[in-house]
């Protein structure tokens, strides 16, 4: 897929764990790994909003499009 996600990327960044980003966006543990490992197919644009506003980062920082 030429979407890549760089959410472990900001996490790392931001010295966040995978518990406590699900707990601050209000997302299951096993959604949030989905989205982290690349296997999701779609994601709201109301969680990609939660997630930048408490990785205090761009929608850009989190998803990458490379093309094949």
């Amino acid at each position: 897929m030429p979407i890549i996600v760089n959410l472990d990327v900001m996490m790392a960044k931001r010295k966040m764990s995978l518990n406590e980003l699900s707990e601050k966006v209000d997302l299951t543990l096993s959604n949030l790994s989905i989205l982290k490992t690349g296997k999701a197919k779609a994601v709201r644009f109301s969680t990609l909003e939660a997630i930048c506003k408490v990785l205090e980062c761009q929608p850009g920082d989190i998803l990458e499009f490379v093309e094949k």
